[in-house]
């Protein structure tokens, strides 16, 4: 018996990709993960570009409390089931009035795991309209592989730039999101996001989560934070949970989490400098 979405919703997620919009955090709450985000920021600089902004459920205790609520973790189990590893935590903000994007990619092209069965969890700290660049899908896209061009364009908030060519924008589904609420997506999902118009940041945060059976593909080393249920496999490292924020013993295991990410998302590449 499903947990938290319905029948109906996990029959959705498998045929189409997506499920959007969900309830989750209240605006008080998502309020408060963004004061902490903007309290690191006056101390340290804007969150892009550094190495915080990925596997962030280490340097941020409030990350990790997020990712392991059980709110959330329920929504996760009904599609994958009660064994879950969380691969990354990744922060993505627009500023207001820039050009900053996401070009249309899937996922799989570029993590190295060995299935499909990844849910991203999008979670919005602050509202994430249309106008504010939500993300849109393709749906059914989880069901195929797209060919991509590396463009490395400034402005794709991608690592390589990455962009599927000739989406029809008839054919995909924008998710907005009111700050609180979520949006789940398949790792194979089709989905791009355009620039922030408003005049508000837009920030989210996704949660990248496996089943524990999952092998990475493109590294003998890699790292998870084992969130609900048991791991039998030993696939990953398991990530240590933070006990405060930017934690020097937990900073320094994510010098080497984040460290072997880049090395996974920019395999292949002849990119001189990256965005994780």
């Amino acid at each position: 018996m499903a947990r938290a979405l319905s029948t109906e919703q996990v029959a959705l997620y498998r045929d189409q990709g997506w499920l959007s919009p969900l309830d989750f955090i209240d605006a008080d709450e998502a309020a408060n993960a963004r004061a902490n985000l903007e309290a690191f920021e006056t101390e340290h600089g804007q969150l892009s570009g550094r190495p915080e902004r990925s596997r962030a459920y280490l340097p941020f205790a409030w990350v990790d409390g997020l990712m392991r609520d059980p709110r959330l973790l329920d929504m996760v189990e009904d599609l994958i089931g009660p064994d879950i590893l969380c691969w990354n935590a990744i922060f993505w903000i627009k500023e207001p009035a820039t050009g900053s994007f996401v070009g249309w990619h899937q996922d799989a092209a570029y993590w190295g795991l060995d299935n499909r069965e990844l849910v991203t969890v999008w979670l919005a700290l602050s509202d994430a309209s249309e106008a504010a660049g939500c993300m849109s899908v393709l749906p059914g896209s989880h069901r195929e592989t797209m060919d991509h061009s590396e463009t490395y364009d400034k402005d794709n908030l991608l690592t390589r730039g990455q962009h599927i060519q000739d989406i029809d924008p008839a054919n995909t589904v924008a998710m907005a999101l009111r700050a609180g609420q979520v949006s789940l997506h398949n790792i194979g999902t089709a989905h791009g996001s355009g620039a922030n118009h408003t005049s508000d940041r837009r920030i989210g945060l996704s949660l990248h989560y496996m089943p524990t059976h999952t092998r990475q593909t493109l590294a003998d080393w890699d790292s998870a934070a084992l969130v609900r249920g048991q791991d039998r496999f030993d696939h990953f490292d398991h990530a240590p949970q933070p006990p405060a924020d930017l934690d020097p013993a937990t900073m320094k295991y994510h010098a080497r989490s984040a460290e072997a990410l880049r090395n996974i998302v920019y395999q292949g590449s002849n990119a001189a400098e990256t965005k994780l």
